[in-house]
């Protein structure tokens, strides 16, 4: 047997005729749910006054839930985070920058991040004027440790909700700075957020053209079914999404949405199956009932298409992948913003979360498209 053996400008005469096969480009991902933690509350405390500080060092937080005196995250899933986001160093998931960078930013090709701090936040502390010095310390230290790190992280404007005097002295105070991307709230309340004692956030947000965000979870005191705390750590979690629908009946029905035309809000971490059965049953409702709330000039249905914005996770996963892609276009592709939860362990990976059959241009809305127009990224 003969081998025949290509000289060196054979060999080059054959690769410049061998077509050329690009590199596949990665999707850009404009992700709305990252969750960054302080390695220990001590980095707050450049942000506190020695009377704040040292009332966490006496009596610690004080949120009003049930947990209070436990975690109310599993064992099974120390931090609700995925085993491989603990630092290097053994620090917090999602609280070191460099580490974060490599193993999220960079691994996933993230264009833009929305930060969404949940503990220590001081949102809804038993104490309201604690609440308000630890919103604001956060919130400069979403500036200091990761905004002005990295020009990918946008930070949330935290706002002591339960204030909405405070709350509003917090967003004239952030508004100018473009490191912030939203208002933060979250969805368990005081009160259902439609109520009149919290339009005040929401006329302060719309003055400064910043849409309102609406995280799962809060510090309400009250359980989150409707008649007492539940039993399971898989009966909380899965209450979310209830608790998510009673946020959007709540804001349409109210007439939020009618007296605040350009605010956009959006619904994070509660998923997404329930909005289009919602929207069907408020429409029904209100075609029997409507003389009841005559603030609302159109069905509730309109309301939403045009303002509420809801994020992919925690995707909904059917045995038949079309059904999702029909859920998706009841809900609207506009209306879709992807989001990976990083660090948690239910984390959304961007190469892995949608379904198949979705078209490119549908794909790139979702990933990015949509929340590039809505941030005005």
């Amino acid at each position: 047997m003969t081998l025949e053996v290509l000289d060196r400008s054979q060999t080059e005469t054959a690769a410049q005729a061998a077509p050329v096969r690009a590199k596949p480009q990665r999707l850009s991902i404009i992700d709305c749910d990252f969750h960054p933690t302080v390695k220990t509350i001590d980095e707050l405390k450049p942000y506190l006054s020695k009377r704040w500080w040292e009332r966490i060092q006496t009596y610690g937080l004080r949120p009003r839930h049930a947990f209070v005196n436990g975690d109310p995250y599993p064992k099974a899933a120390p931090r609700a985070a995925r085993r491989d986001a603990w630092g290097p160093d053994g620090s917090q998931p999602g609280s070191d920058l460099a580490f974060t960078q490599q193993h999220y930013l960079d691994a996933y090709n993230v264009e833009y991040a929305m930060m969404a701090p949940l503990y220590p936040s001081g949102q809804a502390d038993q104490d309201p004027d604690f609440t308000t010095a630890m919103v604001s310390a956060v919130n400069d230290w979403q500036l200091d440790a990761w905004a002005h790190q990295d020009r990918r992280l946008k930070a949330s404007i935290l706002v002591s909700y339960e204030d909405p005097q405070s709350s509003v002295a917090e967003i004239e105070k952030r508004a100018g700075d473009k490191s912030f991307s939203q208002v933060l709230l979250l969805t368990r309340t005081n009160e259902p957020l439609g109520r009149k004692r919290y339009w005040p956030i929401y006329e302060a947000a719309e003055r400064h053209g910043l849409p309102v965000a609406m995280h799962v979870f809060g510090y309400s005191g009250f359980p989150v079914s409707g008649t007492g705390w539940p039993s399971y750590y898989l009966e909380e979690t899965t209450g979310h999404s209830a608790a998510c629908q009673s946020v959007v009946a709540s804001l349409v029905l109210e007439g939020v949405f009618e007296r605040f035309p350009d605010v956009k809000f959006i619904n994070i971490e509660g998923g997404f199956g329930w909005l289009a059965a919602l929207s069907w049953r408020l429409d029904k409702h209100w075609s029997r009932l409507r003389a009841e709330v005559p603030h609302l000039k159109r069905p509730p249905s309109e309301y939403l298409k045009e303002q509420l914005y809801i994020t992919t996770q925690p995707m909904d996963e059917p045995e038949t992948p079309r059904q999702l892609i029909d859920l998706m276009e009841q809900v609207g592709m506009d209306r879709l913003l992807f989001a990976t939860d990083y660090p948690h362990w239910d984390f959304d990976d961007p190469a892995r979360a949608l379904p198949r059959g979705l078209t490119p241009e549908q794909t790139r809305a979702i990933c990015s498209e949509n929340a590039r127009q809505l941030f005005r990224l």
